[in-house]
């Protein structure tokens, strides 16, 4: 692995398991620099790949497909953020045990939303059907340069009820969330994206999974 985590897992793990309205944290430079600059030239450009477009009440933004070529640095970062060490850090930053990761990166890998697109407050899926596990986290790095507070495409993480948010988070670059999977971690961003035409909300996702999960 060329990278390093650049964070004390286990120092952080109360914070994690003890945050509202789930479990979840922040992190910003998790990563160094430079890793996530070599992916900022390779990032997909809206019509450079057969994103998976999303158009509907619920979601608009573009997806990714495994069948998809990326670029050397991307692919690259996509298969060490399946590997042991990575998922040693976050076995002792969340306390969950036998995580392992989607080689098929069922709807992880590379996001795009455009000026306009939205994502609207829900809960994921927590069961991968290919690899019969239990879908136990989410990992959000952004790669947003430059990004100001009214570009919006904060990511919001609401209530268990879902009456309200609870913690508002901007998708600037080397920001990295972390989050459990559950039946009640709602989250999205509602409201549709207000950055420049020239502009878009870029991040890489990944979720990790386990063979079962409590009740």
């Amino acid at each position: 692995m060329r990278f390093q985590l650049q964070a004390d897992a286990a120092a952080l793990r109360e914070r994690y398991v003890n945050a509202r309205p789930f479990p979840h944290i922040v992190l910003d430079n998790l990563f160094p620099n430079e890793i996530l600059e070599e992916l900022l030239p390779e990032f997909p450009r809206p019509d450079e790949i057969d994103w998976v477009r999303f158009d509907n009440a619920t979601e608009k933004k573009l997806g990714y497909s495994y069948k998809n070529p990326l670029g050397p640095h991307l692919q690259r970062f996509l298969y060490e953020m399946n590997s042991a060490p990575v998922l040693e850090f976050l076995q002792a930053l969340t306390g969950i045990e036998g995580l392992v990761g989607d080689p098929y990166y069922g709807g992880a890998g590379p996001h795009q939303i455009l000026p306009g697109g939205f994502l609207k407050i829900h809960a994921d899926f927590n069961w991968h059907p290919l690899l019969k596990l239990d879908r136990r986290l989410n990992l959000l790095v952004y790669l947003n340069k430059d990004w100001h507070e009214e570009y919006g495409g904060h990511i919001e993480l609401w209530d268990t009820e879902m009456k309200g948010c609870v913690e508002r988070v901007l998708p600037v670059f080397n920001r990295t969330l972390v989050f459990s999977t559950t039946d009640f971690s709602y989250h999205g961003h509602p409201h549709p994206l207000t950055c420049p035409p020239d502009r878009s909300r870029r991040s890489v996702s990944f979720y990790y999974y386990s063979n079962g999960r409590p009740e």
